[in-house]
């Protein structure tokens, strides 16, 4: 098995499963607005759109919360200029990333494929972003939501805001970095930036992520001590799908798994939805990856 040869690298399979998910979406929008009148309009947006092109690279040295180690230089290659150059168009495609400069090559590289009039780009933080997106939406808007981060940028109170709307989510899980973060004796540094990204406080994740043992000394006293749990990256995933369920009616309960060059899952590419049937499309996308995977 080689997990991470599946359509080429990891980020492509990321890509990959994206795209065939975003064509029959809209397929399906697109066919019930031509049967309805009233239909909602249909919204893309994302969170991290980058500029469009390869050799988009990250130095972290100064940020633990999305080391080196996990950053692909193909991250950000692909997926406004997949969904923009379907066949069938969102009504609106909303672009969102921190550096202007990005944003900038985006826009230069989309114009020749969609009209400008139904693209919005925007210079800023995809947390305050998504927040003022969520609360734009009403019952004549729906969206399909792509938060495909570096590390772990994602705050967990932004995609709270999604609760009870018609949003389709497909959200990159940094899995490899939380668990970069849990340091094996539970000092946890880094805190703050785990309880944002998880949506727990302090108390609950060392109770999720650590147990005590009792060892004696050389004195033969009896010490306590505090150990990670094994196979946590695992544990992070399943923490979050569960968390996901608390705004989400459905979710895919096992989401594609990322490994890098070394075999090591670094991160989970995972769906959710209030809508029953989209979220078994989504399934059986992600299903077909792991499948693929097996076979190679």
């Amino acid at each position: 098995m080689a997990n991470n040869e599946w359509g080429g690298d990891w980020t492509k399979q990321k890509l990959d499963t994206f795209e065939k998910y975003v064509i029959a979406y809209l397929n399906i929008m697109c066919s019930q607005k031509k049967k309805c009148s009233g239909w909602p309009e249909i919204i893309y947006f994302d969170g991290f759109a980058g500029s469009g092109y390869k050799n988009t690279k990250t130095n972290s040295d100064e940020n633990p919360s999305f080391p080196n180690f996990y950053i692909d230089e193909d991250v950000y290659s692909g997926s406004p200029e997949i969904v923009v150059r379907l066949n069938k168009k969102f009504d609106k495609y909303i672009f969102v990333d921190i550096d202007n400069n990005s944003i900038q090559s985006l826009k230069d590289k989309l114009e020749p494929y969609v009209n400008l009039n139904i693209i919005q780009y925007i210079n800023g933080d995809m947390n305050e972003e998504l927040v003022k997106f969520a609360k734009s939406l009403d019952k004549t808007k729906a969206a399909l939501v792509l938060l495909d981060p570096f590390g772990m940028q994602i705050n967990w109170d932004s995609i709270a805001h999604l609760k009870d709307l018609r949003v389709d989510l497909w959200i990159l899980i940094p899995s490899g970095a939380i668990n970069r973060l849990l340091d094996k004796n539970g000092k946890l540094k880094n805190i703050d930036r785990i309880k944002d990204c998880l949506g727990l406080d302090e108390k609950e994740i060392k109770a999720i992520f650590y147990k005590k043992t009792q060892k004696k000394d050389l004195f033969g006293d009896e010490e306590e001590k505090t150990q990670k749990i094994s196979n946590s990256i695992y544990k992070i995933t399943e923490l979050y799908i569960k968390q996901i369920g608390t705004i989400f009616k459905y979710s895919t309960k096992k989401p594609l798994v990322l490994y890098n060059s070394k075999n090591v899952p670094i991160y989970h590419f995972a769906f959710a939805s209030n809508n029953k049937i989209a979220e078994k499309i989504a399934t059986q996308i992600i299903g077909q990856k792991h499948n693929a995977n097996y076979k190679n």
